[in-house]
């Protein structure tokens, strides 16, 4: 693994308290305009899906969201949910290590590593990503096994969730990198998170549609992302001339697909993971391509 200057653990976590206790979620029918600006200290922020909305709070805000319904008469409230942050994220939010990285969110106060370790700190606020998953965990340990022997000097991350498969490309010595999600919460957390890292040099966060961006000609492409998107971006061109890229998220019926496509594009599988049969992912290094420009 590449060090850099981030690996400084006692830099990153320093003095910050978890932020988030209990939250207030109202499930809302209908999207806010783009020019609705909540700028109560208690909201944390907005995650939508497809004519949905899930504004999340820290404290109870039913007047104010009332208040914002009736502005908006397009909103429809659904329900509201009181739940904690621990349960929103399916388990408590600590350490995790995979793939010679130690992910911790930033309030943690001690945090154990080894000079070998690559540390990074990551606050996921509301978005899922905490680096638990199986598929997320496997991304990092194919991120790992590139960097032992090429030089990467650009990358995609696409779907990028929070940001820490990014952040880890990054502080694998990586210049330049483009995440990239269509979920405007999830790209404001990773922005957040770049931060957090001092990577606003390196990363760079986007708010915007897979299929925009895999033309960018970068030598490593990572998506951990669901097939009825994958299936569209290996059907590009551009997504074969990329050097190297990390296929995740699929479940077994899909990586049948993803492996019959792939058999088709001159590339090799330098490894394959499976978790329990049910998620694959896949390193795949294109045999026709010696090098790509920077973004």
């Amino acid at each position: 693994m590449t060090q850099t200057m981030y690996n400084n653990a006692s830099h990153i976590y320093k003095d910050v308290q978890q932020p988030y206790r209990n939250l207030y979620i109202y499930y809302i029918e209908g999207r806010l305009s783009s020019k609705v600006n909540i700028t109560d200290r208690c909201f944390i922020g907005n995650w939508e899906e497809d004519n949905f909305s899930f504004l999340f709070f820290s404290q109870p805000s039913d007047k104010l969201v009332n208040r914002l319904l009736q502005k908006h008469p397009h909103l429809t409230l659904i329900d509201n949910y009181n739940m904690t942050y621990d349960e929103w994220q399916g388990g408590h939010t600590q350490q995790v290590s995979a793939g010679g990285f130690i992910i911790a969110p930033p309030w943690e106060k001690q945090i154990d590593t080894s000079p070998e370790d690559t540390c990074i700190a990551l606050d996921p606020g509301v978005v899922f990503g905490t680096g638990t998953h199986p598929t997320t965990s496997h991304c990092l340990e194919a991120i790992d096994m590139v960097f032992r022997n090429e030089t990467i000097e650009s990358a995609l991350d696409l779907g990028t969730g929070t940001g820490l498969l990014a952040l880890a490309i990054a502080k694998s010595g990586c210049k330049k990198v483009l995440a990239v999600d269509l979920n405007f919460l999830a790209a404001h957390t990773t922005e957040k998170n770049i931060r957090l890292n001092q990577l606003e040099n390196r990363v760079f966060s986007v708010c915007g549609r897979a299929e925009d961006f895999i033309s960018y000609p970068v030598d490593l492409v990572i998506a951990n992302i669901h097939y009825d998107v994958l299936q569209h971006l290996i059907n590009y061109k551009f997504f074969s001339e990329k050097k190297f890229f990390i296929i995740s998220g699929q479940l077994r019926s899909q990586a049948k697909k993803v492996l019959q496509k792939l058999s088709t594009y001159p590339v090799t599988i330098i490894k394959k993971w499976e978790h329990t049969g049910i998620w694959h992912t896949f390193l795949v290094k294109n045999c026709s391509i010696k090098k790509q420009a920077i973004i």
